[in-house]
């Protein structure tokens, strides 16, 4: 994957899968939009309805649409999205945007990430300084490993060069549709194109083409037109 397939407009294209459109379009790369995910909640939910969403403490915005179990927490700057559902033991730790109808699974614990509208992040999922493109799936028990060993500042690897981010925490931007088997690792400074397949207990890291199959590191095939 080189640098010019890893822009937002090559990830998420007009980005109208969320409310924050206007950020990440203002972005030339994904990750840019990171340290900025909380001070985004807060002026898109002081402009929510207040007829659709209620608020909750002083930076909490939940759709009165939503579907949220009794044991789940939510910590703000958050907002939650029309028709969403927050399963049993869900933990939203803080600058977390989750659009329209998604899934926040049991024991899924999500912090300083953009969900798309539909994303599901059904069963024991960690997502953390990432974004979720449009009706992307996380398989049971992956997540996003934000953070490098060695503490260092995350580089993301193109085939033409490393990009420098800047960032100490950053998991993962994951394109439209894109599909992450179970039990998979997405390593710091992960980028999936849209459409793309990862295959069950791999460990991800570089950037994977849109409409590809991550089989294991070094084998990415391109899908095959139907």
């Amino acid at each position: 994957m080189k640098k010019e397939q890893m822009t937002v407009q090559e990830i998420y294209g007009d980005a109208s899968g969320t409310m924050a459109k206007a950020y990440l379009t203002d972005c030339t790369y994904p990750w840019e939009i990171l340290p900025r995910i909380g001070k985004i909640i807060l002026e898109l939910g002081a402009a929510l309805p207040e007829e659709e969403y209620e608020r909750i403490g002083e930076n909490i915005w939940i759709h009165k649409s939503v579907q949220m179990a009794a044991t789940a927490t939510v910590k703000g700057p958050a907002i939650i999205g029309e028709g969403t559902e927050i399963r049993p033991g869900a933990f939203i730790r803080g600058n977390v945007l989750v659009g329209k109808g998604a899934v926040v699974g049991n024991s899924t614990e999500l912090k300083n990430v953009i969900l798309f509208d539909g994303v599901q992040v059904p069963h024991y999922n960690y997502v953390g300084d990432s974004v979720l493109g449009y009706k992307s799936h996380m398989g049971a028990a992956s997540l996003t490993s934000n953070v490098k060993s060695d503490k260092k500042l995350v580089k993301v690897h193109a085939e033409d060069g490393d990009i420098e981010t800047g960032l100490k925490k950053f998991g993962a931007m994951l394109g439209d549709f894109v599909e992450v088997g179970c039990g998979s690792v997405l390593n710091p400074g992960t980028v999936v194109g849209s459409h793309s397949n990862i295959y069950p207990l791999s460990s991800v890291r570089g950037g994977v083409n849109p409409n590809s199959i991550y089989k294991r590191e070094g084998v990415i095939v391109e899908k095959e037109e139907r």
